[in-house]
């Protein structure tokens, strides 16, 4: 199965309502996505997210890296050579993981369709279903609340809370929160790195003391504070969860090694695609660290390679995998199963995605 060409496209998928954080304000997604074609017939889907403020990535970024390294460096490449191809992919070129990442999961999608076998099961097949939490922006605490009342009426039964914006107000809005949905439903927290170390300890205990029950909060501090993350797991009632700090296989062992958080966020688009992400789940084994899988605001090809991942294996222990559920609609044809919470991995050959409604080619 040889690469024969290779195509660009953008896709544009309206959010049910705005997603805020303490970091950035989305009202749609705006996404890349990549055919991969073969001389057999068979396509192999990618897709890339523009999230400057998380990752560095823009548009411009992500189609520049794919058109001038990546795709030159695949075109004429066998499939079947899939260690090359994969080393290829992430040497081509310096950092944008997430280009990366679109190329990776295709040539996975591709690589299962070769062999006729689901990807989850190429991977590990662990389970064939997940359940995913949801997300509540940061808003006022009366509007949290709504949103939080309206995610539990739709069967969600795990928030994750953006904080962080006001750290004065957070408190107010997980209390509000948390009486408007009961003791019974878990609440995770992200903040976005907007806390500094012993001002996060703070906070948090605060909250633990008033009886709010959190899981877990993800990434307190500054990506790059490893220290002041650590200071926060040794000193803070609830349990840290590194995200922005575990960019690459390099980045979670220095986490794992001086054991800066309890848990680790694994996204695609931050460690460049499946290929590394296996690499971050097996330190996580080896040190005892669960993990959690998570994504940007993507639709569902990028988040569907998520799933593939997180179907196939036991580490992962948290999902965070709700961006599909939160567009308006959906474009993607084929791939898992989103019913809200409920996630079911296709049991297609590849990744099972046949096509995209509405794809504007940008070549």
């Amino acid at each position: 199965m040889k690469i024969t060409a290779i195509r660009l496209g953008a896709i544009s998928v309206p959010l049910r309502v705005p997603f805020k954080t303490a970091l950035r304000t989305v009202k749609s997604v705006e996404d890349i996505i990549l055919e991969v074609h073969t001389d057999t017939g068979a396509v192999g889907y990618g897709e890339a997210p523009p999230t400057g403020a998380v990752t560095g990535h823009t548009t411009g970024a992500i189609i520049g890296a794919l058109k001038e390294h990546i795709i030159p460096n695949l075109l004429g490449r066998d499939v079947d050579d899939f260690e090359d191809v994969m080393q290829l992919i992430q040497s081509c070129v310096v950092g944008n993981s997430s280009a990366k990442a679109a190329a990776d999961m295709a040539l996975w999608d591709l690589y299962g369709q070769l062999y006729r076998v689901p990807v989850y099961k190429l991977l590990g097949g662990a389970r064939n279903r997940i359940v995913t939490d949801i997300t509540i922006s940061v808003n006022a605490p009366e509007e949290m609340a709504r949103d939080a009342v309206h995610a539990i009426e739709r069967g969600y039964d795990c928030l994750k809370i953006k904080v962080g914006a006001n750290p004065t107000l957070d408190v107010e809005r997980l209390r509000a929160v948390r009486q408007a949905v009961g003791d019974e439903i878990c609440l995770r927290i992200d903040a976005n790195q907007a806390w500094q170390p012993k001002q996060a300890v703070r906070i948090l205990n605060q909250m633990q003391e008033q009886g709010l029950k959190l899981e877990f909060v993800e990434q307190p501090v500054k990506a790059y504070d490893l220290e002041g993350l650590k200071y926060v797991t040794d000193h803070s009632y609830v349990p840290v969860l590194a995200d922005e700090s575990v960019f690459s296989p390099r980045d979670a062992m220095k986490v794992l090694e001086q054991r800066a958080a309890d848990l680790i966020n694994i996204k695609l688009m931050k460690c460049g695609g499946i290929y590394n992400a296996l690499k971050i789940a097996s330190a996580a084994e080896i040190y005892g660290v669960e993990c959690m899988i998570g994504c940007m605001l993507e639709a569902k090809i990028s988040v569907n390679a998520a799933v593939e991942l997180a179907c196939a294996k036991q580490i992962f222990t948290r999902i965070d995998l709700d961006g599909p559920v939160l567009c308006s609609e959906d474009p993607i044809l084929g791939g898992a199963l989103f019913e809200e919470k409920q996630i079911t991995v296709s049991d297609e050959a590849g990744m099972g995605i046949r096509g995209v409604e509405g794809l504007r080619y940008l070549d």
